[in-house]
């Protein structure tokens, strides 16, 4: 059987294929997927690939899958390490770290002002997959991004190197690395004026240097050879379609708790109510990684947080019994209800820490409340995608415990302050989960098929097409 296109997710815990055809009206259709765990420690992901593609074989009673049509993403192997260097933490430094991880990287290292000795020796000591340098807005300070430059020129670093700061200080930049063999990208600004983030263009550029320079886990260059266009970060692939999705069904985010991570994905400006009394800018579209907040590799993080009278239930109290008794994939309901348990608390704990909130600060006037961070009470929908979430029957309920005690009229009309003074989204926000589990997938077809992306995309999450 020959299908249009083969959609394959190589993540930390799972390997995922996905296969679709087209209709007589150009719209794609799902066929189905096949799964397996992923085999880096076989020292080959394409040995995990294969068997995914093996059980789709067989859950479409067919003796031989083929293809038109080959993409991939991936977050294997610890996904896309970068570091990031800027001028001011909470300005340049912030804007670069907002590309990195909206681009689907995981931020290994942040640094604001001169690197000293100390920062290059763990640089070095990191070796990221890329480096960010940013600093100063257009046409201000150059000295200090320019000054950084010649550090990691002198230092014994084959990483490529994004310069995505002052237009001004970008000649000389580029020439210092150029003249050193670093293999170094110019992008617009990521912070080119006070109050202004610029992130899309250095976003749409580590995901060029991500393909082109990165080859992340065993087997993995076997894999380019059979793909039909980039390999996506995964959590890139994520953001791209839930932006997409943003833009045709309104304010959103997209959790997905994973074996080794929980990524929160929110698009939203937040409530206007909220956005009188911001200090400082936010993205329209943020992306969090929480590395300590998976529920397999980084259970033990999780289980520390959970409350212990909740493991009555399923008697796995510690990561000890945990390794022993819960597979990857749970194989009956008491691991299911485990996997809840966790997931609760990775996804509690990556939304707060996400989410921007309230302070009270003392002026001149008396004492002033303002909100810092991003604010996610105009969300509509949360969606849940990611194993945890789309195989669990307790998935709608994992999503259910992020949200706040206030609803969204109350924000908006009464400017009320959440009590929990963590900009949740309200009560009233609607739980979808991507239920075909599709996300990912969908991310690496809808720069190609923006329209037929977006119709899966709702089918899957339960919406009217």
């Amino acid at each position: 059987m020959k299908i249009d296109i083969l959609v394959a997710e190589i993540g930390s815990t799972t390997t995922k294929v996905n296969a679709f055809n087209f209709d007589s009206n150009n719209n794609l259709l799902y066929l189905g997927r096949g799964e397996s765990i992923t085999t880096v420690e076989d020292g080959d992901v394409t040995i995990g690939l294969y068997k995914a593609i093996k059980e789709i074989e067989s859950n479409l009673n067919i003796k031989k899958l083929l293809w038109s049509d080959f993409y991939t993403s991936s977050s294997a192997a610890g996904g896309l390490r970068m570091s990031v260097h800027g001028l001011v933490k909470e300005m340049t430094v912030k804007a670069a770290n907002e590309a990195a991880l909206g681009a689907g990287a995981v931020v290994k290292m942040v640094t604001a002002g001169i690197l000293s000795k100390y920062d290059l020796d763990s640089l070095i000591k990191l070796n990221p997959n890329i480096i960010i340098l940013s600093g100063g807005v257009d046409y201000g300070e150059k000295k200090t991004v320019i000054n950084n430059a010649k550090f990691i020129s002198e230092a014994p670093l084959f990483s490529p190197i994004i310069y995505a700061g002052n237009i001004a200080a970008a000649d000389e930049v580029e020439h210092i690395l150029k003249n050193a063999n670093k293999k170094v990208y110019v992008v617009d600004n990521v912070y080119p004026n006070i109050d202004e983030l610029n992130v899309k263009p250095a976003r749409e550029i580590i995901q060029k240097v991500f393909e082109e320079h990165i080859v992340k886990a065993p087997g993995m260059e076997k894999l380019r050879d059979m793909v039909d266009q980039a390999i996506l970060p995964t959590p890139g692939a994520v953001m791209k379609i839930s932006s997409l999705l943003a833009d045709e069904i309104g304010d959103l985010i997209v959790i997905d708790i994973g074996g080794a991570t929980t990524d929160v994905h929110s698009i939203t400006d937040g409530s206007p109510s909220i956005q009188q009394i911001t200090i400082s800018p936010e993205p329209h579209s943020k992306r969090t990684v929480e590395g300590d907040l998976g529920v397999f590799y980084n259970a033990e993080n999780v289980i520390k947080i959970v409350d212990k009278k909740l493991f009555n239930e399923v008697d796995i109290d510690n990561v000890g019994i945990f390794r022993s008794k819960v597979k990857q994939i749970p194989q009956d309901k008491k691991q299911e209800k485990y996997y809840e348990i966790l997931g609760k608390a990775a996804a509690r704990k990556a939304v707060e820490r996400h989410a921007g909130k309230i302070k009270e600060l003392f002026s001149p006037t008396g004492r002033k409340k303002v909100a810092k961070g991003k604010d996610l009470t105009a969300t509509k929908y949360v969606i849940g995608t990611g194993g945890v979430l789309v195989r669990n029957p307790g998935g709608k309920r994992i999503l259910e415990s992020i949200k706040s005690d206030v609803t969204t009229n109350e924000i908006i009309t009464k400017s009320k302050i959440l009590p929990s003074q963590i900009l949740l989204p309200s009560k009233d926000a609607k739980i979808l989960i991507d239920n075909l589990y599709l996300f990912s997938s969908l991310g690496c077809l809808c720069d190609k098929y923006p329209q037929q992306s977006i119709k899966l995309a709702k089918q899957s999450i339960g919406l009217k097409i």
